[in-house]
């Protein structure tokens, strides 16, 4: 199954703490390997949290297409305990989505909204853990933008408890 490219983001940690075999040192050799595993490790860690901040920053200042419902409400879909607000970078992502659940040929009313309106007004506004799908009829090219500190403001990301961070 393939995994959104936010799993590159998130998983980093766990493939570090995952790789946890040490090579065979040569007699009096130190374990140099080793630490340069982890500076590396840490190094690619920080270059794809930088990469996702220009993406999420590229996401707030972009108007998006929201799929709306007869009652002018955005098309969500619950998975894994977060609702998720289905957004499309253009028309021809919508068509795909529309096609890939076997609804082409409807007519699908949206609305135009800046990515930030969607991460800072209405994710809060749905009362429960929430994020935004960004063209997730496109496989790895889509794109998740999950309810966590730094996406969405802090009183709503599930990764803040409390208002103070969450240390586990």
């Amino acid at each position: 199954m393939p995994r959104s490219p936010l799993y590159d983001y998130v998983d980093l940690g766990l493939d570090d703490q995952r790789d946890t075999t040490v090579p065979e040192a040569a007699e009096g050799a130190g374990l140099p390997e080793r630490s340069a595993t982890l500076a590396g490790g840490a190094e690619e860690t920080e270059r794809r949290r930088r990469e996702f901040a220009a993406l999420l920053g590229e996401f707030r200042r972009t108007p998006v297409l929201v799929p709306v419902d007869e009652d002018d409400a955005p098309l969500t879909a619950d998975f894994g305990g977060v609702r998720w607000i289905y957004a499309f970078s253009d028309e021809a992502a919508l068509a795909r989505f529309a096609l890939a659940r076997g609804e082409g040929g409807r007519e699908w009313a949206y609305r135009r909204w800046l990515g930030a309106r969607l991460l800072d007004a209405m994710v809060p506004a749905v009362g429960v853990p929430c994020g935004v799908a960004l063209d997730c009829a496109d496989g790895a090219d889509g794109m998740v933008f999950p309810p966590v500190r730094g996406v969405v403001p802090d009183e709503v990301a599930v990764d803040v408890d409390g208002g103070t961070e969450d240390e586990t």
